[in-house]
């Protein structure tokens, strides 16, 4: 098996052995059978060690992304913050772009920098200040890319990026969310690790929250994998199960996410009422050319800013019907949202913090008409 859309239906998921079922079954145990003191059968003991339906999944993320392992965690921030503490000490450097996700950022400055460890905001686009952060870094030194970013779809060239975190020592990760593996290849590009909130387009139906790292060294997997198991911080057997049915479906529904958000993004620009749209799809956005060289199509999400402002932005993301005022993103339905009061409101004044005339789509899979007419009449009110 060699093409995406087959190794996202089958790997991972060979059909029961003892049963026949075509879908493995979910292991909703705690504990296994022993027969006798430290015989386990199949290796297994305890579900926080390890559990048939999880490792089904963590088997799936390790293939499509071409990594060497893939671990599953009961969200994207546990999974966020596995790896970094299995990587950084006391002293080291986390250099990160100055429109990442609002929690990642509240992770590192907030749990992991009064440990020690040095946080450093740039803009990624700017190979310059990228390049002026990583001087003089410590050993142990984390590029953090995220592209697209969350809100303002921003695009880093992470080819480029990973020669240049290499040249100085640093390891590489992408946060591939928007984009999913279908869009996108980070490890590929020369990224050192991936991670996911599979809560999102991974899990595409907005009933899972999830997330997971996939690496693409053997050393460092299995410092990740000591503190999924040290920590404890799991996803459960439902969850992984509800991820993986997920995934079965990810490269139509990214397709689909894609032309409906092309679609979106084109019929907004110039539209009354809208001072500009980010969208990487759109010709004339900054990041456009890169990430047609690293992107299969351009994702979902897109975001654009009012020229009323704030209270327009307000009174546009409670005015659409068909679109859900909501939290989170890359499920089937299309969702709205105000950035700077929602999902990035924990860095509203800081360097990261959001204009307040911004409003987030996440461009569901319903009829592509049916959500233009919408933002139109929710203009006009």
């Amino acid at each position: 098996m060699t093409e995406f859309s087959t190794r996202a239906v089958h790997a991972g998921q060979e059909p029961d052995a003892g049963t026949g079922a075509v879908i493995p079954p979910i292991h909703v145990t705690s504990t296994y059978a022993q027969d006798g003191i430290g015989n386990m059968r199949a290796g297994y003991e305890y579900s926080r060690g390890g559990n048939p339906t999880r490792d089904g999944l963590q088997t799936l993320l390790a293939d499509l992304d071409g990594g060497v392992a893939a671990y599953s965690f009961a969200s994207g921030l546990a999974a966020e913050d596995a790896l970094l503490r299995a990587y950084l000490e006391p002293g080291a450097r986390v250099v990160m772009g100055n429109d990442v996700y609002g929690g990642t950022h509240r992770l590192v400055n907030r749990v992991h920098v009064p440990w020690g460890v040095q946080l450093v905001v740039v803009d990624m686009s700017d190979v310059d200040a990228v390049r002026g952060a990583l001087e003089g870094a410590p050993a142990k030194t984390v590029l953090w890319v995220e592209t697209p970013t969350n809100p303002l779809m921003k695009i880093a060239d992470i080819a480029g990026l990973a020669e240049l975190g290499h040249a100085a020592g640093a390891l590489v990760v992408v946060d591939n969310t928007f984009a999913s593996p279908y869009l996108q290849q980070p490890l590929s590009l020369g990224a050192d690790a991936v991670v996911y909130s599979t809560t999102k387009y991974l899990g595409g139906h907005s009933d899972v929250v999830g997330g997971a790292v996939v690496l693409a060294d053997e050393a460092l997997a299995e410092a990740v994998a000591f503190l999924q198991f040290g920590a404890g911080a799991i996803s459960s057997p439902f969850d992984a199960f509800l991820t993986t049915r997920g995934i079965k479906t990810l490269a139509v529904r990214m397709e689909r996410h894609s032309a409906n958000a092309q679609a979106v993004a084109e019929s907004l620009v110039g539209a009354p009422g809208v001072e500009r749209v980010f969208y990487p799809g759109l010709a004339d956005h900054p990041g456009h050319e890169v990430a047609a060289k690293q992107m299969r199509s351009f994702g979902g999400m897109l975001s654009l800013s009012l020229s009323g402002g704030a209270a327009a932005a307000k009174r546009f993301a409670e005015s659409t019907e068909v679109f859900t005022l909501a939290e989170s993103l890359g499920g089937v339905e299309s969702l709205i949202g105000y950035p700077s009061e929602m999902t990035h409101a924990s860095v509203r004044g800081t360097e990261l913090e959001v204009p307040d005339d911004i409003v987030r789509l996440s461009v569901g899979i319903e009829d592509a008409g049916d959500l233009v007419a919408d933002l139109r009449q929710a203009l006009t009110r």
